[in-house]
């Protein structure tokens, strides 16, 4: 930390005001906008193959459907190999240089596409940016988690998911008037800003205390939460948490009821969004959006299907520590299975036009003048599961994985949570066209549909609400002897 920031902290240490306050959240906020620059960097890495692959294709770089496919996919393949090198990092060596490190896979990867004009550099450099990603998804929400006070904790920890689509955004905009080598430097450029930012920022008090550092962890509490806060009795809790007495995290502990649970809703969670169907449903966005409106560019098109999802995920901002995670989840998950329902009525409807042309689901004619024009179907079916993902499955998976961990556990469980969800992106991805040779269209979008619907009753039943609470709370509540359904479903802020 900076100079600056020392004395900030050394002088208000001397003011702590033992009555307990409601806490400042002013460099709570500075800190975050600064740590979201990692996020995103994941979305402008997850949107960086639309824009950039008609211009390999021109330059004749990428000759076919096979190389631009696995362009697009390796990402998924470095992220799944990411999350446990973060999980690992975050224990070793600290919150807030895993963050920074996470740049580096970027910038190299990023490097390698701009200066190397070959298919293998593409590739590797695809790989490179993935492991980025992947510790990016890992250590950005537990940094985050772990500097915020719980009243604003599910706002802050939901702008992740802002930031990654924010950083679609920006690439898909930067994509119009730049080359696919402009815009890998452009990752480069952000890459370095990240890394000088995050140099005076501040290393997480759960991290300090786990490193028998309770002085520095005191110093960082009171820096984030002002003054008057009491945030001696805060580091007292984190200190009990830890429990400092018992030996370095087991991996035999996973056997453990306090950790188990935790882990499978964790997992659950990021299986089911995944297998909703989100990466095929923004795949086609730009096709729906074309059929709708032709005179739409395909650039503008992902363009405006990527601010929906800004949109709404800043909404999820807003209301994530007033309705609550688990209401937000379950609404969003109604949402996207009648959205995925009535997706795949359209293509039942349209199947006779598309099939008697040989057309396949990536053309843009998906009717004819012997069908209705449900065009508007489509695209309501679109807007309505984008904006619900983005409401509540894109953002509460990663914010419930980074609350409901023990701290001890929280890199090892993190890692396995993050590859996990990888590797169902990575599935999804590759293996749609065969599940649409299988199932149909139509029948893919209703296996999506039946996913949502599992999950909503999953979170009903299984998902505790987490508002409101410290992460010394939620962990003590797991580590008690239990069933989850005794946890309190919906508790008010304090």
């Amino acid at each position: 930390m900076s100079t600056l920031i020392v004395a900030e902290q050394n002088e208000a240490l001397l003011t702590i005001n033992q009555n307990s306050q409601k806490p400042l959240h002013k460099n709570q906020y500075i800190t975050t906008l600064v740590v979201l620059l990692a996020p995103i960097l994941m979305g402008y890495t997850l949107g960086y193959s639309s824009p950039a692959l008609p211009d390999l294709v021109d330059n004749k770089i990428l000759t076919s459907d096979g190389q631009q496919a696995w362009f697009g996919s390796m990402v998924a393949i470095g992220a799944i190999f990411g999350g446990p090198i973060a999980g690992v990092s975050i224990n070793k060596l600290g919150r807030k240089y895993s963050v920074m490190i996470c740049a580096f896979p970027y910038a190299v990867g990023y490097a390698m596409i701009a200066s190397v004009n070959s298919v293998a550099a593409l590739y590797v450099g695809r790989i490179l940016t993935g492991v980025g990603a992947g510790m990016t998804s890992l250590a950005t929400p537990v940094y985050i988690a772990e500097i915020s006070s719980p009243d604003i904790r599910g706002a802050l920890g939901a702008s992740f998911q802002l930031s990654v689509t924010l950083g679609v955004f920006i690439v898909n905009v930067f994509g119009v008037p730049l080359s696919y080598v402009w815009l890998a430097n452009v990752g480069c450029l952000v890459c370095a800003l990240l890394v000088v930012l995050m140099l005076f920022m501040p290393e997480t008090p759960q991290y300090y205390i786990m490193q028998h550092q309770r002085d520095r962890a005191l110093s960082v509490l009171v820096w984030l939460r002002g003054p008057n806060y009491n945030s001696d009795r805060e580091c007292r809790e984190i200190e009990d948490n830890t429990n400092l007495k018992k030996d370095d995290f087991q991996y035999k502990e996973f056997f453990s009821a306090y950790l188990y649970i935790p882990l499978t809703i964790s997992l659950c969670l990021m299986v089911f969004q995944q297998f909703s169907g989100i990466n095929a449903v923004i795949f086609y966005g730009v096709t729906i959006f074309q059929s709708a409106a032709p005179s739409i560019e395909e650039h503008v098109a992902s363009i405006i299907i990527t601010a929906v999802q800004v949109l709404a995920t800043l909404v999820a901002v807003i209301l994530m520590d007033r309705a609550g995670r688990r209401i937000l989840l379950i609404l969003a998950g109604i949402g996207m299975c009648i959205s995925s329902t009535t997706f795949g009525v359209y293509y039942e409807l349209t199947k006779n036009s598309t099939s008697s042309a040989n057309v396949s689901l990536t053309s843009t004619d998906l009717g004819d003048s012997h069908t209705p024009d449900l065009t508007w179907l489509s695209m309501m079916s679109m807007i309505i599961y984008i904006t619900a993902f983005s409401l509540g499955w894109g953002a509460i998976p990663w914010l419930i994985m980074s609350e409901i961990f023990p701290t001890r556990a929280r890199g090892a469980a993190s890692s396995i949570a993050t590859a996990v969800n990888w590797t169902c992106a990575f599935i999804v991805t590759k293996e749609f066209f065969d599940m649409e040779s299988a199932m149909t269209s139509a029948g893919v979008f209703w296996f999506y549909g039946g996913v949502c619907l599992v999950g909503v009753i999953f979170v009903a039943v299984c998902v505790p609400e987490t508002k409101g609470k410290t992460l010394e709370e939620i962990s003590e509540y797991f580590s008690r002897d239990q069933k989850i359904l005794d946890f309190p479903i919906a508790e008010q802020t304090n």
